[in-house]
């Protein structure tokens, strides 16, 4: 089977790199592969049984066209200082220029018109002079919220614009090897999920495009070393998901709708973030390593609120040489309190941690904040998370009640484990071409990008280098 460009991952940078090429007029074969499901069948269980049931082979969340962007809160980011390092390598008023021209292709799908944080000047100013006195950096961005469900209809719309235009999008089918020879990408190999392995098939293609987003990170490490694909080791950000009443937020969410934080605490000075708010959300459960391993996160839907905000905050772990494993690391931390959790995610009051004690399931029945995840299991946080991590959520927890107060109750909740699994940054020029020719890695599973947008905005770069 042959094409012109081999696309493995269908989350937002690789739909938007053939997005992009058909919006240019290209004649180009292009093939996209995934692991996963259409938009239209992926469903997730939980909303009907109230609890994770372990789809398989992969979970609905966090696999299928339009990667996790898709179940997520939807939130588009609108400016370059959010989403990663790519403002870095292709110059930060491009970058910002891009975002603009990628929102527009956003908006022609039926993004929702209104964007959140803004027209709120001096409250914002209010709220950024609390955070410098905690020691905090507000990064105030505009945001265009899709919506869990909107998403999923605007990522269909796109979906079915690929396949009308004669991109061909196969389903349910892993890459298992990259064809590299003398220095230069070949084409990929695939199996189709659940099949034998003498249902290989190969496709050879002139320039190969890897989108396979966080869900790839273990995939692409692996690539990488097989193929002398040149990188270096990656972040890795592990947190927690904390959930508070809506009122401790309301003054945030109504003038920022998330409020993206950013301190260094002692004594370690790690980078520690606040990400991805969710005001009147859901806390949520995706699963990885053929879901071996549960991880929370958050979202909201565009019209169904709950009574609570939820955001994580996570704590950046840079290794030096000799280690070179940090995805590893963060899954052993992952697995330790799943482990407590009887596989389930884990949640802790605040002040049960401060008091030296776990949480029990009655102490969460009597508190104003109940849980949006009804089957995370009530335990003990500090039996698993490292102290180094643990110590900057709590100092870092202690400064943004200083700029949102009420944030350090007793009874807010600590879901955990929160996990980002970021693959190492891949070595590219402005082009994006790597060491290998005719290769080329995007979004999230590039280490480059961190969002929607950005990855988005990767694609459609992309999309005009392929044309």
């Amino acid at each position: 089977m042959k094409k012109d460009v081999l696309i493995i991952g269908a989350g937002p940078s690789g739909i938007f790199t053939a997005l992009e090429m058909l919006k240019n007029g290209s004649k180009k074969k292009i093939m996209i592969v995934e692991k996963g499901l259409p938009v239209e069948k992926r469903h997730c269980p939980k909303a009907k049984t109230g609890k994770c049931v372990n789809c398989k082979p992969d979970c609905n969340i966090t696999t299928g066209f339009s990667g996790a962007g898709a179940f997520s809160d939807g939130k588009l980011s609108l400016s370059c200082e959010v989403g990663g390092n790519l403002p870095d390598l292709i110059g930060h008023e491009f970058a910002q220029q891009m975002i603009e021209y990628t929102d527009k292709i956003y908006l022609s799908f039926g993004a929702d018109k209104k964007v959140e944080g803004v027209g709120h000047d001096e409250k914002v100013k209010a709220i950024r002079l609390r955070a410098i006195q905690a020691g905090l950096k507000l990064v105030d961005c505009p945001i265009r919220h899709l919506g869990t469900e909107m998403a999923q209809e605007l990522y269909g719309k796109i979906e079915k614009y690929l396949t009308d235009n004669g991109v061909e999008i196969v389903f349910k089918t892993e890459c298992v090897d990259l064809i590299v020879e003398d220095g230069r990408a070949k084409g990929a190999v695939f199996l189709p999920c659940g099949k034998p392995e003498s249902e290989k098939f190969t496709v050879s293609a002139d320039n190969v495009v890897i989108a396979t987003g966080r869900k790839g990170a273990d995939w692409l490490e692996d690539m990488c070393k097989k193929h002398n694909i040149e990188h270096l080791p990656g972040t890795v950000d592990i947190g927690v998901r904390v959930e508070v009443r809506n009122e401790v937020m309301e003054d945030v969410n109504e003038a920022l709708y998330e409020s993206k934080l950013i301190g260094y605490p002692e004594p370690f000075t790690n980078k520690v973030r606040t990400f991805c708010q969710n005001p009147g959300g859901f806390v949520s459960q995706e699963n990885y390593d053929n879901n071996s391993l549960a991880v929370v996160n958050g979202h909201s839907y565009k019209n169904t609120k709950s009574d609570n905000t939820n955001l994580a905050i996570l704590c950046s772990h840079n290794f030096r040489p000799p280690f070179d494993e940090p995805i590893p690391y963060a899954k052993k931390v992952g697995e330790l309190v799943n482990m407590l959790a009887d596989g389930h995610i884990l949640v802790q009051r605040y002040g049960d941690i401060l008091a030296g004690k776990r949480t029990w399931q009655e102490d969460l029945a009597r508190s104003n904040v109940r849980p949006t995840l009804p089957d995370a299991v009530a335990g003990d946080l500090t039996a698993a998370m490292p102290y180094r991590t643990l110590m900057n959520i709590i100092k870092f927890i202690e400064a943004v009640d200083k700029v949102v107060p009420g944030f350090a109750s007793e009874e807010t909740l600590l879901y955990g484990p929160e996990i980002k699994f970021y693959s190492n940054k891949v070595k590219m020029d402005k082009k994006f071409n790597t060491n290998i020719e005719g290769l080329h890695c995007l979004g999230d599973s590039s280490g480059w990008t961190r969002g929607l947008m950005m990855a988005s905005v990767m694609g459609v770069l992309m999309g005009r280098e392929l044309i």
